[in-house]
């Protein structure tokens, strides 16, 4: 004898068991059960504002719209800020493109809207602000180098900076309460950066700390430290796919071909070729102590001078210092260029993110021909200058 199924489950069959019971309804759950209930809240970015409607690119999954009604409490704090007890009540017309936004939905809304209820807002203007204090701060208490030894025991991390006349040992001292991290695999944006002990920094790593140094800037007790695994890269370019942003070199350490992936945060220069000569015989140990006109006559009409000879450089303040000037100083001098301005055969040196043949840039430097002619030094004065130069993954962002 057959029987069949009901839609609904006679209540003495419930009684019988759980399990039962849902042996038998699982069919019709999985016909008639709703989707999973949408998050309450979501944090994101305000990418477009019409009528009552806010449209939010999500930190999660992707854009959402939302209704704001006239009952919605709408508040602003500053970045960083956690506490709504001191934030300011704002208007619907206060919000603007660019601002972040972390919105709470209303559970009573009618069925398939979805309503605000709550709108914490931290303006765009803010944030920049922020950022721009942080990059100020960063450049005045800051420090920056490769990492020489780890004392996790001791919290203490020793670091070398600079090269040449400008090279000297760093001690970095931390405590329970300093703010220790990491950049996460694959990116070199400072607010992607993840919290990480220190026994996961290791010698060779690249390091910036910000705090308080002492008078010669030997020291620091850090307030903040962020490091990471960077690999070097020097050679020639095979090709460049301008669709996909890419870069293959074959690495001359290595010999085999890399993919380099430019994202906007790569930061690109070329150096004018009296530059890369000068500093190239300074690496040497040719240049005769600061270099002299010696090392900038090469290819140039020497001297301060040079850097108007076919290359439309800065000079008169001695931009290039005649050869004289600081080495980290006479890179971020140099032209910046973009992924257009380069071509398969140009010598390049990269310092990138950590990998065997797939990597992101974060420093990129063009026209470095004399350069390789001492790779190590050479690299050593990339690192020290992309963790001290500016670069997108070694400024502080707001969170």
């Amino acid at each position: 004898m057959t029987t069949k199924m009901k839609t609904r489950i006679p209540a003495s069959l419930a009684k019988a068991g759980l399990t039962i019971a849902l042996l038998i309804a699982a069919p019709l759950a999985r016909a008639q059960a709703p989707a999973a209930p949408a998050p309450s809240r979501f944090l994101g970015t305000i990418t477009a504002i019409g009528g009552d409607t806010l449209t939010v690119k999500t930190d999660a999954d992707g854009e959402r719209k939302v209704e704001v009604p006239g009952s919605a409490a709408l508040r602003r704090i500053a970045p960083g800020q956690k506490d709504l007890s001191t934030a300011d009540t704002i208007q619907f017309s206060d919000l603007a493109v660019g601002d972040r936004v972390l919105v709470k939905l209303d559970p009573d809304a009618p069925s398939g809207t979805s309503q605000a209820l709550q709108i914490v807002a931290v303006k765009q203007a803010d944030v920049a602000l922020k950022q721009q204090k942080d990059r100020e701060d960063w450049q005045r208490r800051g420090v920056g180098g490769l990492v020489k030894s780890v004392d996790s025991a001791a919290g203490v991390i020793v670091l070398t900076s600079g090269t040449g006349a400008t090279a000297k040992t760093i001690t970095v001292h931390t405590t329970k309460t300093t703010m220790l991290k990491r950049y996460a695999p694959a990116s070199v944006r400072y607010d992607a950066a993840l919290p990480a002990p220190i026994d996961a920094i290791h010698a060779g790593d690249q390091l910036r700390a910000r705090g308080a140094k002492n008078e010669d800037g030997t020291e620091i007790a850090a307030e903040e430290v962020i490091s990471g695994t960077f690999r070097n890269i020097s050679g020639a370019i095979s090709s460049v796919d301008a669709a996909g942003s890419t870069l293959a070199v074959k690495d001359l350490a290595t010999k085999k071909l890399v993919t380099i992936h430019i994202t906007g945060d790569a930061q690109m220069r070329r150096l004018p070729d009296f530059v890369a000569r000068l500093l190239a015989a300074r690496l040497q140990g040719a240049a005769n102590g600061a270099g002299g006109g010696g090392g900038a006559q090469s290819g140039s009409g020497g001297g301060a001078g040079a850097g108007t000879a076919g290359s439309g450089q800065r000079s008169g303040s001695g931009q290039w210092g005649g050869g004289r000037g600081d080495p980290q100083q006479m890179l971020s001098s140099a032209p910046a260029i973009q992924l257009a301005d380069l071509k398969k055969g140009d010598a390049i040196m990269v310092v990138s993110t950590d990998g065997a043949t797939d990597v992101t840039a974060i420093t990129l430097l063009a026209g470095v021909e004399p350069l390789l002619e001492a790779p190590a030094a050479s690299q050593s004065l990339l690192n020290n200058w992309s963790m001290n130069s500016g670069s997108g993954a070694a400024e502080a962002a707001a969170q």
